[in-house]
């Protein structure tokens, strides 16, 4: 996984109140990883509702509200779409939802509350029959939810002020200079353009 994908889901749930722990420095190359490897990052968050569970299966800002503490998985693969058939043929997907992975969470964050098993993927199918096929095997397979990278990309920038300097945030930084030099723009004013 390269680290700019990493980066983007850190920064996203920075941006909504969590703190980010990142559980490997290393990367494994020359053996299978352990499935507490394949945890990227931990994310808790101190004002969550305790007890509740998010809105929606497909997570937007609002809906971190109710998670308290996840494991995230990053799969930064954007050329591709989370089919069913792309899930399947791909190995080591869910391999981070083992109960070794989730008792390495507990012996860091304690075992008090639940832990959710969030997804980063690019997109999930754009075919309503073939996106609700996704969401059911992500389901069956432990998923709790999934943040796609358009909607972490337009929160992040969203929060990006013109007039803050972000020299300790490469994408942040760049995201800044971009809306300063009007190449990207606040949802809100494209609604108006024809």
């Amino acid at each position: 996984m390269a680290g700019i994908d990493e980066t983007i889901v850190r920064e996203f749930f920075e941006a909504n109140g969590f703190l980010v722990r990142q559980l490997n420095k290393y990367q494994v190359q020359s053996r299978k990883k352990r499935a507490d490897e394949e945890i990227d990052l931990v994310a808790e968050n101190p004002r969550s509702k305790e007890g509740a569970v998010p809105d929606s299966f497909v997570l937007r800002p609002e809906d971190l509200r109710n998670v308290g503490r996840a494991a995230v998985a990053v799969r930064g693969w954007h050329t591709g779409v989370f089919s069913v058939a792309t899930m399947k043929s791909a190995g080591g997907i869910f391999n981070f939802l083992q109960k070794s992975a989730i008792a390495r969470i507990e012996n860091l964050l304690g075992s008090e509350g639940r832990i959710f098993k969030i997804l980063a993927i690019p997109a999930l199918p754009k075919n309503a029959v073939e996106r609700e096929k996704s969401v059911q095997y992500l389901k069956s397979r432990g998923i709790d939810g999934v943040l796609t990278y358009p909607i972490m990309l337009r929160n992040i920038a969203s929060v990006v002020e013109v007039n803050n300097n972000y020299v300790k945030s490469d994408l942040l930084q760049t995201l800044r200079i971009l809306k300063n030099y009007d190449m990207l723009s606040d949802p809100q004013t494209d609604m108006f353009e024809k």
